[in-house]
C-alpha cells in the first residue's frame, strides 16, 4: 500500500483543521498540502501539481473545486460528513469525482487512495472498486433499496441492482 502512495502529491481542502491533520497523518508517506478555503484550494489546484485532491463538500464549495480539478485532470475524492447521502454520492460521481468517502471512513484513506491509484494505473473502473468497498455500508446506512432513488444511474452496474 505505502509503495504506490510514496511521494504522491495530495491536496486536502477541508475547513475542519482536525480533519486535514488526521488525513495528513494517515498519509504520512505522501506529500500532503492542506488548505481550508475554496480560494486557496482553487489556486493550488490550478497550479496542477497534485496527483489527487481530497475535497470536502460543505464549507469549501467542494463541487466547484471538483469542477476545477476535472478541468485540469486531477482526480478528486469527495469527503464529507454533512453531505453524506445517496443523492450527494450520485451527484459527486456524475460531477466527475473518482471516489466518495464519508468522513467516518476516513481512517481508511490510505487504503482507499492505494486502490484508486492501482485502478487508475490499470485503466480500470474506479467506481466499481467504490461499489465493492461501500455497497454493504450503504445497505446498512440507507437500507437495501438505496439504489432505487436513481435507478438510471445505478442501472449501469446491474450486478448491484
Amino acid at each position: 500500500m505505502n509503495d504506490i502512495l510514496k511521494g504522491k502529491k495530495v491536496l486536502v481542502v477541508d475547513d475542519e483543521p482536525d480533519v486535514s491533520e488526521a488525513i495528513a497523518e494517515l498519509l504520512f508517506m505522501c506529500d500532503v498540502t492542506q488548505v481550508a478555503t475554496y480560494n486557496d484550494g482553487k489556486k493550488l489546484l490550478e497550479m496542477g501539481a497534485f496527483d489527487i485532491a481530497i475535497l470536502d463538500i460543505m464549507g469549501v464549495q467542494g463541487y466547484k473545486l471538483l469542477d476545477v480539478a476535472n478541468d485540469i485532470g486531477i482526480p478528486a475524492v469527495m469527503l464529507t460528513a454533512h453531505a453524506f447521502s445517496v443523492e450527494d454520492t450520485v451527484k459527486s460521481f456524475k460531477s466527475g469525482a473518482v471516489y466518495f468517502v464519508p468522513k467516518e471512513e476516513m481512517s481508511n484513506i490510505a487504503q482507499i487512495l492505494s486502490e484508486i491509484f492501482e485502478t487508475l494505473d490499470k485503466a480500470e473502473n474506479v467506481f466499481e472498486r467504490w461499489l465493492d468497498r461501500f455497497a454493504a455500508f450503504y445497505d446498512t446506512r440507507f437500507g437495501p433499496d438505496w439504489r432505487e432513488k436513481d435507478e438510471k444511474f445505478w442501472s449501469k452496474y446491474k450486478y448491484w441492482m
